[in-house]
């Protein structure tokens, strides 16, 4: 997963590695596979050659040494002496059978450390008399080394079996394996350095590759839809490259059309649903402004006693009606107005916490990775931003037990970490994607603009703000901060 989500460079510089590692074990590995085949090969003809050298030293003797009949049951006999002889020659113990598998005569001179079976398995003998050449060789290990022992038939002069003849020949491959590790060993030298070289060779071709590229890539991370964006000029790239920087250069000025056009269209909508919202809270007091103005003029009697009393009274609603009104027309405007930013040296924590003295709840708690954070922000704005933030968690405990709203301050790399968690009753599925829209609310009172005002701010810092919420289990704003 993490090498499908590297950088191109990183996965050409990777592959070129992979290639010279890969080929290196390929070899080694071939190299490993021819050894023990020839090496297979070498005493599988030796053990042949041997075998037949002592078969032809048997048939010569049966010719002209023997002066015992060609029986089974002389073989004891013919080979009494001669066995070792033939032993001593070809450096390997020999044993002689009879046809049902009982031991003979064996030379066992003791320069090999086995022993021969005193009686041969029966399948073993029927397996050499079913053979078509009558000749069987069975191999094992002895102390990390392979014992050949060849079973074949002895034959008297008209080819008729009397006996078996088994070969232990001991396989030294020391003289192989040495050459062997003496290859290997020039091998992983001349790959060892051809790595070294790759290694290199490899970053300065990836980096030549993905030069171009990471221009581009650059430049298509500082895209923005509201401001210039700056063509890209390559004067020796690739043809690939070339056409990918036309098709880029080309978008930009799309998108610079697209931008002044989206722009329009988004201040007109924005105007025109501005303009509903506030006719339409500005509407809401008015009727009852309305009906008191009314209900005054056909009630109001100078001459009563308690015309006085009444006027104060009509005075006094119609003044919490225009306050309202001014409220309203303040929100809009803090709304609509970019903020003013006032950037001085601050102490991320203090701020927070003396936007947080206002509250007298209990169950705020306010914690922090570190006593002081310094950060460049507007101190007014900072403690608006937190103040609408612990008042949006205070409206969403209503009705809750256990009530807590915690808030923390962290720093995190050159960035100020700010998190208010509730355990409110969160945000519906359905809501998520309208939290940050302006005049959207979920409660009974309020015009909806705080968050897209936090939201305002934030951006103005090149800031983020993000929100995880889960119904019925409380919410979690994150405020980060460019320090």
């Amino acid at each position: 997963m993490k090498l499908k989500k590297s950088s191109l460079r990183i996965r050409i510089f990777l592959s070129m590695i992979f290639l010279v590692v890969f080929t290196s074990i390929l070899i080694v590995g071939v190299t490993v596979y021819q050894y023990k085949k020839r090496t297979a090969e070498y005493n599988a003809g030796r053990l042949e050659r041997k075998e037949k050298s002592v078969k032809a030293a048997i048939d010569y003797w049966f010719k002209t040494g023997n002066t015992y009949p060609l029986e089974t049951k002389n073989l004891p006999y013919i080979f009494k002496d001669k066995i070792f002889e033939i032993s001593d020659i070809e450096k390997l113990e020999i044993n002689v059978y009879d046809l049902d598998g009982g031991l003979a005569i064996s030379s066992h001179a003791g320069f090999v450390n086995t022993d021969a079976p005193n009686k041969l398995n029966d399948s073993l003998v029927v397996a050499i008399n079913r053979s078509p050449e009558h000749r069987i060789v069975i191999s094992t290990m002895i102390d990390g080394n392979s014992l050949q022992s060849s079973f074949t038939s002895i034959t008297d002069n008209r080819f008729k079996p009397i006996g078996i003849l088994n070969l232990q020949y001991l396989q030294d491959n020391t003289e192989q394996t040495e050459d062997l590790e003496e290859a290997l060993t020039r091998v992983t030298i001349v790959y060892g350095g051809m790595l070294l070289i790759a290694i290199v060779f490899a970053y300065f071709i990836s980096s030549y590759i993905t030069r171009s590229i990471k221009v581009i890539s650059d430049k298509m991370t500082h895209i923005k839809l509201n401001k210039s964006n700056e063509k890209i000029e390559l004067d020796d790239s690739s043809t690939e490259i070339s056409t990918l920087v036309e098709s880029y250069n080309d978008m930009v000025e799309e998108l610079e059309e697209s931008a002044i056009k989206l722009a329009q269209g988004e201040r007109e909508v924005a105007w025109r649903e501005m303009a509903k919202q506030v006719a339409h809270e500005i509407k809401n007091p008015l009727t009852p402004m309305r009906l008191t103005v009314q209900s005054f003029q056909r009630n109001f009697d100078p001459t009563s006693p308690g015309s006085y009393d009444e006027v104060d009274e009509f005075c006094q609603t119609l003044i919490t009606q225009i306050d309202t009104m001014s409220s309203i027309a303040s929100a809009f405007s803090n709304f609509a107005q970019m903020p003013v930013q006032q950037k001085e040296e601050l102490n991320v924590v203090e701020v927070v916490k003396f936007a947080l003295d206002i509250f007298t709840e209990d169950y705020i708690y306010y914690d922090y990775s570190q006593p002081k954070i310094i950060a460049e922000l507007d101190k007014t704005q900072l403690v608006r931003v937190v103040t609408n933030l612990v008042k949006n968690s205070i409206q969403a405990l209503k009705g809750r037990e256990n009530k807590r709203i915690d808030v923390f301050v962290g720093k995190i790399d050159d960035s100020v970490l700010i998190s208010v968690k509730d355990n409110g009753k969160g945000v519906s599925k359905e809501d998520k994607s309208k939290v940050f829209e302006p005049k959207f609310t979920t409660k009974s009172s309020g015009m909806g603009l705080g968050l897209p005002m936090i939201k305002n701010i934030v951006n103005a810092y090149d800031g983020k703000i993000e929100f995880n919420s889960e119904e019925h289990v409380g919410t979690e704003f994150k405020i980060i901060l460019p320090i």
